[in-house]
């Protein structure tokens, strides 16, 4: 499991700053690991159809537009090994309503676990975009949020809440097989 991180977002300099309105982080070809990031956004700022993983990172919605939603991952069918993982996060920001993500595509898959959300999420948290098909085929699921509206009883009825052990292939480093290309920490000499 991902051991739970200090949350220092907010104030510190040294996160890295990923800026845009519509379709900010093209998340796309390959596993992507993100740690200590502040993404900002308006509407499917994190969008297409890769696998990564989402660490300590703060999701900012900006703005006020007609439909703000997090992300857009377009994963095409059920067989596709991609999808989203958002661990240990904090979303937050000054637009109403926010879905954390919406069924561009028939089956995408996101995860959202042990996130801070705050009053800006919708009730329902998910979009199936106005596709009602899609809500048996989309992968959408939380696991020990937090905040007002991380409220199961409100969520979409096709939203999982996972259990222990449908959470755990999303917590760790291997859902984006980073034992095959992450490095490992320096060591260093005394």
């Amino acid at each position: 499991m991902v051991p739970k991180p200090p949350f220092r977002l907010g104030s510190n300099s040294d996160c890295y700053k990923i800026i845009g309105f519509q379709d900010t982080l093209c998340d796309d070809r390959g596993n992507h690991f993100f740690k200590d990031c502040h993404i900002r956004g308006t509407v499917d700022f994190i969008f297409r159809s890769e696998t990564s993983l989402y660490l300590n990172s703060e999701i900012f919605v900006e703005g006020d537009p007609e439909m703000a939603i997090i992300t857009a991952q377009a994963r095409e069918s059920s067989s596709e090994d991609t999808g989203y993982s958002f661990v240990h996060g904090r979303i937050t920001g000054t637009a109403k309503d926010v879905f954390l993500g919406r069924a561009w595509k028939s089956s995408p898959r996101v995860v959202y676990s042990y996130t801070e959300m705050d009053e800006i999420v919708h009730p329902g948290g998910w979009s199936s975009n106005r596709q009602p098909e899609r809500a048996e085929t989309v992968y959408y699921g939380e696991y020990k949020c937090t905040g007002k509206v991380a409220t199961p009883a409100t969520r979409e009825k096709f939203v999982k809440q996972l259990s222990d052990v449908e959470a755990e292939p999303f917590l760790v480093l291997d859902y984006v097989e980073g034992t095959k290309w992450l490095l490992p920490p320096p060591t260093v000499r005394n």
